[in-house]
This record gives structure tokens, C-alpha cells and sequence, in this order.
């Protein structure tokens, strides 16, 4: 049946992908957000949902001089055994690393620390029972290095060895080695990592090499269709479904038009790989379209995802993120059940940051809360928000201005700031929305149960898109507190959060 890419919405870019029996798992990276590495289950390699992070708790984040903050980079999923690894890099701190489950919905171990240099490890289990752990060589040589590695330990059992740079270019990263028959594969991503990212592949009868190029470098990229709405393809990794069929998933950006930018962040893709003359071939289709004419595997879809969170649990549901390991105090589902609180803080940390985010995972969406909040001075605010950065961002806010409770919209772009006319806002509870499409937010507010809605201003999508904002990541739409300097007296209690596209 044809299906529609990207098959993981929202960021989530950095795709790996392993197969354990008749079931796909899948990790993507989280760069600075929390809880970090998701991982997604699938039986059919289209459908797809969020069963876990492999990253939850302080100790897998390593000390680091980011006041709490997380950088994760591309990991890498494998399987063998009866046991999943995933192998990813901190770089503000911890080096590259992996833990193991036999769950891959978690718990996941400690961090086995593998060593401290540079990002993009990946570990191959070879059929002789050497397991190989490869990467990115260095920032100056561009290469990608290997060593054969003691899995139970992380220490390494050779010296490194480089097996080249790239194919096309002189920067390779996101490397992975596969044993496919007869041959080693080495495929990377080269080109850096927006819009001239691709995928390269060469093989070799050694994993140390020599490496033969592959005649059609690259196997993966949008050079041939750049005014298509899938673009910046690249850091690919393959499978073998049961069925013998093998598959790619790699990152993508969605654009709603020809000079539109990324809004959506980088998502997970898929297309079907063919083998030719012992090279792999993606389909083209998939490297141009959003909806893919290929064959795939017997569907099996799941539930649809409820549109409507009434944080009903004691925790936070899997499809919530933070801005760092939370500080104690920040949030909390138990003071108040069926509301989550947030108590803004005095610091700008991001550990302090009283946020919680939710993917955007559509060009065109409605995004809505109710929240209670009674500020008690001009410094206390809390509201919903368009989040790229903390520098890039539009904040529907609710504060207090001479003794008065309103609702603006703030904008912050860069070290440009600006603020829309102020609404006074009526008794009790606010129901805050977002209305997003291709080209613009728009925000408003009204009283809970009330029917019409107050516009309160809009915003450009394109100033917060990641190629402004010079980041990896996607838009968030957040809940969120702040003391702006303080901690806050009083705390912020939203009722539920509701997104339809």
C-alpha cells in the first residue's frame, strides 16, 4: 500500500532503526531537550509510536557547563542477542556513551562511557562475535574511525583505525558499518547537515578496508529536486524486514512551499531500498514526495493518538519534553490532580526553565490550554508558547500590570523584542490558543466556556525558523511559567492541552 512520509512527525531527526523479531524500534536524537533518545515501536515500518525514552534520569547525563542542559546527538540502535544499545554522544559533557535494555521501552542502564571525543558513534555486532564501535575521527580530519570494542566494558580492544573521509566531499559524520553478505558497507552523511546533506556508501571484503566507492554517490540526496517539499535528506540507516525487503529511514525537512524554511525541524523519513549490482538504491520517490507509491509490509496501524491531554497521571505523558533535567519544585502533577503546575523560577537555566513542550508535528494546526493563574506581581507571567530557542520564540503571556491581570503576545526574535497591546483579561480561568499555518501564528484567548475569542496577535513562522535561529531543532509548543528573575508565588495550573491538525 502507498504511504505518507515523514513517518515520524515533528523532531525527530537522526533516525536509527534496528528489528527484533517481526518488530521495528526506532531512536532519534533530542539535542538539548528532555527526557532524551525516544524510542518508537513499529510493525510495519509506517506506523509508528512513542513507547519510551532511553535517557530519563541524572545520571545519564554527565556534569557539564550548561547549567543542566543536554546536547545529545545522533545515536545509534542496535539489537543483538536478546539486548538493544543504543550509543549517543553528550557533547556539553559525558562523551560518547551507551547504555542497554532488554526492554527497549526501559529501563535502560547507567551509561557505559566509551571515550570523550568528538559524536556520531555506532556499533556493529559482526557474525565472528567481534563487535566494532565506529565514528567521527576529529573536527580537523573529517574522517570516520573505528576500533573493535569490549561491549560489556566500553573499553576499546584496538587501536583506531581510519577507514577514509567522505565520498563526494571532505566531511563525513553519522557513519554506520554494516556486514551484508560478502561485503562491509561504510555509509555516512556528508555535505554538513542542512541543504546540501546527503548520503554516501562505499564497501570493502574488511571492516577496516579498503573502501570502494559506490559508482552512484550519493545514494540519498535532494540535489536533483530542490524545489520538492522534502529537502536536507541525509544521516540514513538501514534495515531487513522480515520479508527480505530492505529499507532506509533518514532525516528530512517538510516545506509548504518553494522559499518556505524549516519550521517543523528535521523528521524521520522512509523509503524502500532495492539492491542493484550489489549497491543499495533508494527510491527516488521518497527523496522528492511526501506520498510514496511503494510496497510495503502488511500494515499494522495503531490506535490514534489522543488529540487531548487532561494530565490525568501522576507523570508526564511520553509525549512531553523539557528543556533540561528538571529542577525539583518546577513541576508537578500530584499538588493538584488533573492539573499540571508549574512554578516558575529565579534563575534563566534551562535546569530552572518551568516548560514543558510539544512537538509541532503539523504545517497547519490549532493548539489549545486552559490555565488558572492568579499573578502576584508584574515580574510572574505564564502562558503558551511557539518555542525554536529561548532567543526565538512567541509567548502568549498572562501577567499583572498595575494591578491588573492581562494577556499579551511577546515576541522575541534575536535581540529584537516586542510586545502587542495589552487585554485586560476577564475572572477566573483562560482558555489560550495557537493557530498555526505555513506562514503564521496567531494567538488569542478567551474566558473558560466562552465563545467567542480574543485576538491577540500574530507571528511570521519564518523569523523562528531553524535556519534563522541557527539551530537542529524543531518548534515546540510549550506550557510555561516564569518569574523573569524571581520565583514565582504563585503557581500556574493548566487544565489540559489540545492539539488537532
Amino acid at each position: 500500500m502507498p504511504y505518507t512520509n515523514p513517518v515520524v512527525r515533528g523532531m525527530n531527526p537522526d533516525p536509527s532503526i534496528c528489528r527484533a523479531g517481526d518488530d521495528f524500534y526506532l531512536a532519534t536524537s533530542t539535542m538539548n531537550f528532555y527526557p532524551g533518545v525516544p524510542i518508537h515501536h513499529s510493525k510495519d515500518l509506517v506506523n509508528w509510536r512513542l513507547i519510551g525514552h532511553c535517557l530519563t534520569r541524572p545520571a545519564h547525563f554527565q556534569p557539564d557547563q550548561t547549567n543542566g542542559a543536554p546536547m545529545i546527538y545522533a545515536p545509534t540502535l542496535r539489537y543483538h542477542d536478546g539486548v538493544f544499545y543504543m550509543v549517543t554522544t553528550n557533547v556539553h559533557g559525558g562523551g560518547n556513551f551507551f547504555v542497554t535494555a532488554t526492554d527497549p521501552a526501559g529501563p535502560w542502564s547507567d551509561p557505559i562511557v566509551v571515550d570523550q571525543e568528538v559524536f556520531d558513534p555506532s556499533l556493529l555486532f559482526d557474525t565472528d562475535g567481534k563487535v566494532y564501535y565506529s565514528r567521527r575521527g576529529s573536527f580537523e580530519h573529517k574522517d570516520v574511525i573505528q576500533a573493535e570494542i569490549d561491549i560489556q566494558t566500553g573499553k576499546l580492544l584496538t587501536e583506531y583505525r581510519s577507514l577514509g573521509v567522505g565520498m563526494v566531499s571532505d566531511d563525513a559524520e553519522g557513519p554506520h558499518v554494516y556486514h551484508i553478505g560478502d561485503w562491509y558497507y561504510l555509509m555516512q552523511a556528508e555535505g554538513g547537515s542542512r541543504f546540501l546533506h546527503m548520503e554516501t556508501i562505499s564497501r570493502s571484503r574488511s571492516p577496516w578496508g579498503p573502501f570502494e566507492p559506490c559508482p552512484h554517490n550519493p545514494i540519498l540526496s535532494q540535489h536533483e529536486a530542490w524545489w520538492h517539499p522534502v529537502r536536507s535528506l541525509g544521516h540514513a540507516d538501514l534495515v531487513e524486514a522480515a520479508d527480505g525487503t530492505w529499507w532506509a529511514v533518514f532525516l528530512g525537512t517538510r516545506h509548504a512551499s518553494y522559499d518556505s524554511l524549516t519550521i517543523l525541524g528535521r523528521e524521520t523519513f522512509l523509503a524502500r531500498v532495492d539492491w542493484v549490482d550489489g549497491w543499495p538504491v533508494f527510491d527516488k520517490q521518497a527523496m522528492r514526495e511526501l506520498s510514496i507509491d511503494s510496497p510495503t509490509p502488511t500494515l499494522y496501524p495503531w490506535d490514534p493518538e489522543p488529540s487531548r491531554d487532561d494530565f490525568h497521571s501522576e507523570n508526564l505523558g511520553l509525549q512531553w519534553t523539557q528543556l533540561a533535567v528538571p529542577t525539583p519544585g518546577v513541576l508537578d502533577l500530584r499538588e493538584r490532580p488533573g492539573y499540571v503546575r508549574l512554578r516558575g523560577q529565579a534563575g534563566f537555566t534551562p535546569a530552572g526553565s518551568a516548560f514543558v513542550g510539544f512537538r509541532q508535528k503539523d504545517l497547519t494546526f490549532t493548539a489549545s490550554t486552559l490555565l488558572e493563574f492568579e499573578p502576584a506581581g508584574d515580574n510572574e507571567e505564564a502562558g503558551v508558547s511557539v518555542f525554536q530557542t529561548s532567543a526565538y520564540r512567541y509567548d502568549l503571556r498572562v501577567t499583572r500590570r498595575d494591578g491588573r491581570r492581562v494577556v499579551s503576545l511577546h515576541k522575541t526574535v534575536g535581540d529584537l523584542t516586542h510586545e502587542s497591546d495589552l487585554y485586560i483579561a476577564p475572572d477566573g480561568p483562560l482558555e489560550l490558543r495557537i493557530s498555526g499555518d505555513p506562514a503564521a501564528y496567531a494567538f488569542a484567548f478567551r474566558a473558560a466556556g466562552a465563545s467567542d475569542w480574543t485576538p491577540v496577535g500574530a507571528g511570521l513562522t519564518q523569523l523562528i525558523a531553524a535556519e534563522v535561529a541557527s539551530t537542529w531543532t524543531g518548534i515546540f509548543l510549550g506550557l510555561y511559567s516564569t518569574g523573569n528573575g524571581q520565583t514565582c508565588q504563585a503557581p500556574a495550573d493548566f487544565d489540559w492541552f489540545e492539539y488537532n491538525s
